[in-house]
């Protein structure tokens, strides 16, 4: 099976959007409450037109798309450069272990150098156990000394 990386398009929104409704599946199953909003609507209006929020890639095996990794780019001013954030990656359950995921994460990898990045950075949901175990494999650290913070501005 060949694995074809190529530039996520809006013609994509109904396979990034099943994709993503897995994902959101697969996270509940591990406890995540999060309310999710993204879909096949979100992926068009906020990553195509005049000023998109982010950019992305599909993978395709077989002839049907396996998984996505969606990006934007960022700036870190600790270390004076740009940063290419992952904010999400999905591997279709059936598809994964075939080198899906290492082929989105190397092309999301070749396009931050491309920009001038010098890394990738992104989150994980602490119990996903088999994404934090890819993340590994792929040589991935964790940034320990640095906590995730929010806040909704109200």
């Amino acid at each position: 099976m060949g694995v074809v990386v190529r530039a996520a398009t809006a013609a994509d929104a109904g396979a990034v959007g099943a994709l993503a409704e897995e994902f959101q599946d697969y996270l509940r199953g591990l406890g995540d409450r999060t309310e999710f909003r993204f879909d096949g609507q979100t992926y068009l209006r906020d990553g195509f037109g005049p000023n998109p929020a982010f950019a992305g890639f599909v993978a395709e095996a077989d002839g049907q798309i396996a998984g996505y990794l969606l990006y934007h780019f960022g700036y870190d001013t600790d270390r004076g450069d740009r940063l290419m954030y992952v904010i999400d990656l999905y591997v279709r359950q059936v598809r994964r272990g075939l080198g899906v995921g290492r082929a989105l994460m190397e092309r999301a990898a070749a396009t931050a150098r491309e920009a001038g990045a010098s890394s990738l950075i992104w989150t994980v949901y602490a119990p996903n156990a088999l994404a934090l175990a890819f993340y590994e494999r792929l040589g991935a650290r964790f940034e320990s000394d640095l906590k995730l913070m929010s806040w909704t501005g109200s």
